[in-house]
């Protein structure tokens, strides 16, 4: 039976209270980005506020599966992080408390969170996808508003062009109105001028209702002659004028039936409906192809009776085209190609359509393929990225708005390039769709896996210096030795029993330096069959680093500098590479890579023989110095 605990309620209140806060943030970055492709057809319609009401309730309603998996992860970021940050990670831990335990409501949640997804996106999603989009059209196909510029003819209205040099952002009267009426056709213009003018929208907003004061007006008067090469106009000169230009500036919603063509609008029922009709239709057209194909293109020339039998008497088994259109006259010989260059002509064009109306049909069933996968690859996503912030965020410890951000978007950014350039691929049919639209779910679930059982182990998997250490090893980088005098000092060095082992120490190094030949080459078969260790070098790092441990206590600035001066030993660098024999074998059989161990086992060897005379040296000069001030 499942019991909810305080530890339960505890993480699930600290997540709930991150993943509301950015959950809306996500899904207000995803409104901008989709409202920033549409900002041009919303600019200048004068849509009312309903309208745009409509438009972003039902772009949010889109979105949210798009935004739960992102709001997942830089809430699971977050709440671990804080967690580990603040040791309360580590207080459930030493409790005896396993991760997985610590994780498990939020996991149930996450879980529940995943089948609201896909409800959004196989219920909500394709009803609120068609009316945002038929939305969309009908924002397009909308009047723009009224906002005559100065200096510029302004043509947006339907038969008419209006000119106004100045406006008066006060009083709202226009200076020096030109407007030329084509509504009747070219022939038939008519021209307004009016020193000062108003526009002003009628109540049912069909009609503009123009007012000029002190102007004159211009109208071309039809011929009554066919023949007549002069057309008669009348000029009209006015104190005021008052006239209706027509204009519906009422937004009307299209039908959107158009659209149901699209994957985008339908659930997975409807979707794999549409697949096997688009299926039975391409297998059909497909079939059809191929026998108009076998009748036409590749019909088999056939010989009447008269020329079979004279080619059977004559012993022709086959004919020789070749030769026969040699044989032909000029005229001939082009009347030949002008009919093939037209046949092939007509093929290519008639083969060229039928392509594209097969590879149309393949494209759709791919779209529609994809889109009925997707809607599980998004879901899953919720669970997944909970399963990489989570674990991310325990082993990171850093909780707030900095590192979680910052890893957030970049493994967003990762899943967002692998799931568009997979699913682009598989829609193109160079992979397999459904391949192609899993691909980041397998990708990112091996990651997940990964973390939380790193995590769940506490391994020190994003530990900076356990990989500069690695590659310190790896490259042969030593740190340099920091002794320092140190604040306050409980034990005395034993100077007297630390001389005679540094004497000691010195006769250790030169006795190692005189017997093995360090600076010559190695025996490259010894180095590759040999696993021992080299005890000597161990037994020198071992009483040096003792010695500089009890003298680092003394009070001597000069003494302390000396020390500094001692090397940290390789103790295995210079002999074999792995401690097994067999193992050494293999690798000094393969010759390209034996040969660089080789060598870099030489260069090893070349700088133990240097720090062997370093100590040597710096251990005279910590003698000298120990027996001058007679410590």
């Amino acid at each position: 039976m499942l019991r909810i605990k305080k530890l339960d309620i505890f993480v699930l209140k600290s997540f709930l209270l991150l993943f509301a806060g950015t959950f809306f943030i996500c899904l207000f970055i995803f409104m901008m980005q989709f409202l920033w492709r549409y900002v041009d057809e919303l600019v200048g319609k004068g849509l009312e506020m309903n309208i745009l009401a409509q438009f972003f309730f039902l772009s949010a309603l889109t979105l949210i599966p798009l935004s739960l998996p992102l709001s997942i992860l830089l809430a699971a970021l977050m709440t671990f992080g804080n967690f580990g940050e603040r040791y309360e990670l580590l207080s459930m831990k030493a409790a005896g408390i396993p991760l997985l335990r610590i994780m498990r409501p939020v996991v149930l949640f996450c879980g529940l969170l995943g089948i609201i997804s896909f409800y959004f996106q196989n219920v909500i999603g394709p009803k609120a996808q068609k009316d945002l989009w038929t939305l969309l059209v009908s924002i397009k196909q909308a009047s723009p508003e009224v906002d005559i510029p100065e200096g510029v003819f302004y043509s947006d209205i339907e038969g008419y062009n209006i000119y106004v040099r100045h406006k008066d952002r006060e009083t709202g009267l226009l200076k020096d109105v030109l407007i030329y009426n084509f509504s009747d056709g070219f022939e038939n213009a008519r021209i307004l001028w009016g020193e000062e003018g108003e526009l002003e929208l009628t109540a049912d907003k069909k009609h503009l209702y123009l007012h000029l004061y002190n102007g004159e007006q211009f109208e071309n008067l039809r011929s009554q002659s066919v023949i007549s090469h002069n057309v008669p106009y009348r000029r009209e000169s006015f104190r005021e004028k008052h006239t209706l230009i027509d204009f519906n500036a009422n937004f009307e919603t299209v039908d959107g039936s158009f659209l149901n063509q699209r994957s985008d609008i339908k659930n997975m029922r409807e979707i794999s409906f549409t697949i096997d009709s688009l299926t039975t239709y391409v297998d059909s057209v497909g079939r059809a192809m191929h026998k108009n194909m076998m009748q036409t293109t590749y019909r088999p020339p056939v010989l009447n009776h008269k020329d079979s039998i004279k080619m059977k008497q004559s012993g022709i088994t086959f004919i020789n085209t070749d030769s026969i259109f040699s044989s032909l006259p000029s005229g001939d010989k082009l009347k030949v190609l002008t009919t093939t260059e037209r046949r092939v002509s007509s093929l290519s064009s008639d083969w060229s359509m039928k392509t594209f109306v097969t590879r149309d049909a393949d494209n759709n069933i791919l779209r529609h393929r994809s889109d009925w996968h997707k809607k599980i690859t998004l879901s899953l996503a919720c669970i997944i990225f909970f399963f990489i912030g989570a674990p991310l965020g325990a082993i990171i410890r850093k909780g707030g708005l900095g590192m979680p951000v910052v890893i957030s978007v970049l493994i967003f950014v990762l899943y967002y390039i692998i799931d568009s350039g997979a699913t682009r691929v598989g829609k193109s049919g160079e992979m397999n769709v459904a391949l192609g639209t899993w691909m980041s779910t397998l990708v990112l679930a091996p990651l997940g896996a990964f973390l939380t059982y790193k995590s769940n182990k506490d391994s020190v998997v994003f530990n900076i210096d356990v990989y500069a250490a690695f590659f310190r090893k790896l490259f042969g980088i030593r740190l340099s030795r920091h002794v320092f005098k140190k604040e306050v000092i409980i034990d005395n060095p034993d100077y007297e029993n630390d001389l005679r082992l540094l004497d000691d120490l010195c006769i250790k190094c030169e006795s190692y330096s005189r017997t093995h030949k360090l600076l010559g080459p190695p025996n490259y078969f010894r180095i590759f069959t040999n696993n021992e260790h080299d005890d000597s070098i161990s037994e020198i790092s071992r009483q040096m680093e003792n010695v500089i441990e009890d003298l680092s206590n003394s009070k001597d600035n000069v003494l302390l500098s000396f020390l500094n001066n001692y090397p940290f030993l390789f103790v295995k660098a210079h002999k074999s590479l792995f401690d097994n024999r067999w193992l050494n074998a293999l690798i000094g059989i393969v010759v390209p890579a034996g040969l660089l161990v080789w060598l870099n086992i030489w260069r090893y060897r070349v700088r133990l023989e240097k720090d062997l005379k370093n100590i040597v040296k710096t251990t005279r000069n910590v003698q000298e110095r120990i027996r001058s001030n007679n410590i």
